[in-house]
């Protein structure tokens, strides 16, 4: 991804992971290809440059742009793929509201909660990649805003802000049966308490819904 410094796209390797659901009690192993995922969420800076918007209530260059819903940040993911060449990860519907994932792209995409979690985790089984004071702005030390990213540690394979600072939009649907199209967000943010930033933690929104703590990191697949 080349909008801007520190915009580096970093390696992830294949693995799995196991997924949990605290309000279903269920739990499923996925399988995780190789991919590549953006070192940090995307920058207001970065959005601007794409897009020529700034959505964003808190205002700066190095903040994650947030007030963005699943949809734009789907669209920022085209309008990228366009602009660097690369064959876009999505189809979209003349009406805007029906959308095909074509994983053979090498675009930009949204990540999938697996391949979130995967990359959040690093490797490693626990809750976090580190001390939370030291890897994530939550609602014990953000004094109440965002923060620019890439404040904190990251973890082992490279990735900042994976938790706090904003939740992070991924590309699945919750739960169809009970919640229609809602799509799944990840990570915790800059108002949430300590136990939801958390890898395992999912939450859930309307794909049209913007708020000042929530928004997305980018991925791309790689050839096998």
């Amino acid at each position: 991804m080349r909008t801007g410094a520190d915009s580096a796209m970093v390696p992830v390797p294949a693995g799995s992971v196991v997924l949990r659901d605290r309000r279903s009690r269920r739990s499923w192993a996925v399988g995780v290809a190789a991919h590549q995922m953006s070192a940090h969420p995307v920058t207001q800076a970065q959005y601007a440059q794409v897009t020529g918007e700034r959505p964003s209530t808190a205002r700066g260059d190095r903040l994650p742009v947030e007030g963005v819903s699943w949809w734009d940040a789907v669209r920022f993911c085209q309008a990228l793929s366009q602009q660097e060449q690369l064959v876009p990860a999505y189809r979209l519907d003349p009406d805007g509201e029906g959308i095909e994932w074509d994983a053979s792209a090498d675009g930009y995409r949204l990540p999938t909660e697996a391949e979130w979690e995967h990359a959040c985790r690093a490797g490693t089984g626990a809750a976090r990649y580190g001390e939370l004071d030291d890897v994530a702005w939550y609602r014990g030390n953000s004094e109440g805003r965002l923060h620019s990213v890439g404040g904190k540690q990251p973890n082992a394979w490279g990735l900042f802000d994976m938790l706090g600072n904003v939740w992070e939009w991924c590309w699945d649907v919750y739960d169809a049966e009970v919640y229609g199209t809602y799509r799944v967000l990840r990570g915790g943010g800059w108002f949430d308490e300590h136990w939801s930033c958390r890898a395992s933690v999912r939450r859930r929104s309307h794909p049209t819904f913007r708020i000042d703590d929530v928004g997305f990191r980018v991925a791309r697949s790689v050839s096998q």
